[in-house]
């Protein structure tokens, strides 16, 4: 079991943007066309309903729907399914995980609750992941991103007892790579790490990590997916040169705009980013195209 968890996490997924059209409404037919172009890449699957898909934007039914059109699109194409079942409660999240659960997704990831994060002690999130874990019969994957959860950061405490849970598998950290303390402290567990950005992958897969959900791969699959290859092969010269280039990118793309950076840089490079759902606002024109020649200047 472990060993087909690992092998099911190795390598890049790209954490699908959701394409809305100027009123707000869902075109699902660009996430479609999206789908059928990155299933031709590397890619070793999809995370669906996190951040850059803007799925605290997103209804119940909606989340559903786009799942349900992920599965379908990555049928027979050898393409893993990470699903977000983040909600606010335990109670919610449980719902939301069963459902996804009969889309047939490979794995379920829970981000940490934080309106109320001034309460969320390790305590309190250790029987959160436990009480979802234990109602489904999907594997668990944390999800750490203190920046859209409050500030709410996992400690290695939380992520060190999780770990020891039968139906938890591990974690796609965005914090800052803290993956010497995840090693340590789940030092002889089948409990897996994957980088949340492109700006530490390369280092992190060379410390142990077994691959990396990159919001650049919406963009830039096949280079994400080479410099994961580098990093297995532990090729520092070659890797080491291709990092500084993604984290250019990286930095110019996400680091700089978030989603609308990210849907504005795949409508200038192939893909259909659209429109973020607002309040977020997308790019300017003029900001698209400077971001288009500052990228291609990287490039």
């Amino acid at each position: 079991m472990s060993l087909e968890i690992k092998n099911k996490l190795s390598g890049v997924f790209a954490p699908i943007v959701t394409p809305f059209d100027e009123k707000g409404e869902i075109v699902f037919d660009a996430l479609q066309r999206n789908i059928a172009k990155l299933n031709e890449t590397p890619l070793r699957g999809y995370f669906v309903l996190g951040t850059n898909g803007e799925f605290r934007s997103l209804t119940f039914e909606e989340k559903l729907k786009i799942v349900e059109l992920v599965k379908k699109e990555t049928s027979g194409k050898g393409k893993i399914v990470i699903a977000g079942a983040s909600c606010e409660s335990t109670f919610e999240s449980v719902k939301l995980a069963k459902e996804l659960c009969n889309l047939d997704v490979d794995f379920i990831s829970l981000m940490p609750p934080s309106f109320f994060a001034k309460r969320m002690t390790d305590e309190t999130l250790v029987g959160y992941f436990t009480e979802v874990a234990e109602a489904i019969d999907k594997p668990v994957l944390l999800y750490n991103n203190p920046s859209v959860a409050n500030g709410l950061c996992l400690s290695t405490k939380v992520i060190a007892k999780v770990s020891e849970h039968p139906n938890i598998f591990g974690i796609k950290d965005t914090s800052k790579g803290n993956y010497d303390s995840y090693l340590l402290s789940t030092q002889g567990k089948d409990f897996w790490v994957l980088a949340g950005s492109a700006s530490f992958f390369f280092p992190a897969v060379i410390l142990g990590g077994v691959g990396g959900v990159l919001s650049l791969a919406n963009v830039f699959p096949d280079l994400c997916c080479q410099l994961y290859e580098l990093a297995v092969k532990k090729d520092l010269e070659a890797g080491i040169s291709l990092h500084r280039k993604i984290m250019k990118l990286n930095s110019l793309v996400s680091g700089s705009f978030g989603v609308a950076g990210v849907k504005a840089a795949m409508d200038k490079f192939g893909f259909e980013g659209l429109y973020p759902r607002r309040p977020l606002l997308p790019l300017s024109k003029e900001e698209a195209n400077n971001l288009q020649e500052a990228i291609q200047k990287v490039l």
